[in-house]
């Protein structure tokens, strides 16, 4: 008889369906319980990926107590305090998930110091990240287009010029090649288009929307900010003063909060030391049912470390916990977060750690 390489996702279906005393679980609740993201529960059920050994052992420990979702909180509870009927539930369960994990994962591949990844660099499925958008629908990333006077030449700026190149156009260049080949790994067979924030198309506005960049020359990013209402405002650098650039909170009670970056020196030696990064995720004000996400800061520096906080393989993975624990995916919200700068080198934001979220706001869906 042949082997049956779906079994494994329809056992973790099977699971799910019974759930814990009789009561059905919801992929969400246990991709809360797990850690990880509700998308990369229902790639597991559907085949599209495989579970690690840890995930099925968690998976495992998850189904074998009612404590697991004891107030209603969704939990992994400690293999050492199971009891003694809990651990041969859970010893079962074990046994019979990597069983059929052995079949749908095939015959293991032999280590070698090639293949070796060192345990902070090792990464799931790609259909598991926070970049994954399971409606497969359209994705467009939006930039700014560089001023005509910040261009180093025309002869790759100017269309007429045979060594015309597109992109020398586009501002944030960094941020932007960084976010796009992740965002197409993570959906394969969904079109991801670039697009400059002044040449949108009706098709381009309604698909899922990522805008890069600040107020100063990302118009989208403006106008999405106030079509969200939030109550963070970025102030333009001006002309005047170039390093004015802010950000605002308005409470509730009126007061207000500024957060502003860090520039050490003067003239050519200047240097930025600190920036102010803000991510935000919200329903698409053009299309409800699609998404929007603003990485921006007040430089171009915090821009792309509100990318890198769910692209680095360092923290994306604690971070894109952070808002899995959070928040829905029909919830609106915006952090801003303090970017140390090294020798011009950006670090990424850990969210987890105190004090690197400067202010945190959410409307939930």
């Amino acid at each position: 008889m042949a082997l049956d390489d779906g079994a494994l996702g329809r056992q973790l279906r099977g699971l799910r369906e019974t759930g814990i005393d009789g009561a059905p679980v919801t992929q969400r609740v246990l991709a809360r319980a797990l850690g990880v993201s509700t998308p990369l529960i229902s790639s597991w059920e559907t085949g599209k990926a495989t579970p690690s050994v840890d995930r099925l052992d968690a998976i495992a420990r998850f189904y074998a107590t009612s404590r697991s979702l004891a107030g209603g909180h969704p939990r992994l509870i400690d293999s050492g305090t199971l009891t003694e009927a809990e651990r041969q539930r859970f010893e079962l369960l074990q046994h019979d998930l990597l069983a059929l994990r052995a079949v749908a994962a095939g015959p293991p591949v032999p280590e070698s110091p090639l293949n070796v990844i060192p345990d902070e660099l090792r990464t799931g499925s790609p259909w598991e990240g926070f970049w994954h958008f399971p409606d497969r629908a359209p994705i467009t990333l939006v930039c700014a287009r560089l001023p005509t006077e910040l261009r180093a030449s025309e002869a790759y700026s100017s269309p007429e010029s045979p060594d015309y190149a597109e992109l020398y156009s586009y501002s944030d260049l960094d941020a932007l090649m960084e976010l796009y080949g992740h965002v197409y790994a993570a959906n394969p067979g969904v079109a991801v288009t670039r697009r400059l924030a002044d040449e949108l198309a009706v098709e381009d506005l309604t698909s899922h929307l990522v805008l890069l960049g600040g107020v100063d020359w990302n118009v989208m990013t403006r106008r999405v900010m106030e079509a969200l209402n939030l109550p963070v405002r970025q102030d333009k650098r001006a002309d005047h003063d170039p390093d004015a650039g802010l950000f605002r909170v308005v409470g509730e009670d009126g007061t207000e909060r500024v957060f502003r970056s860090t520039v050490e020196g003067d003239g050519p030696g200047r240097r930025l030391t600190m920036d102010v990064a803000q991510f935000c995720r919200a329903p698409n004000p053009f299309n409800r049912k699609r998404t929007v996400t603003i990485c921006n800061g007040n430089f171009g520096q915090g821009t792309y470390a509100a990318v890198r906080v769910l692209t680095d393989p360092r923290f994306r993975d604690r971070n894109g916990t952070y808002l899995e624990q959070r928040y829905g995916p029909d919830d609106a919200y915006s952090i801003l977060a303090r970017v140390e700068i090294v020798d011009g080198k950006v670090l990424t934001p850990d969210w987890t750690v105190d004090g690197a979220v400067l202010h945190e706001w959410s409307n939930r869906g």
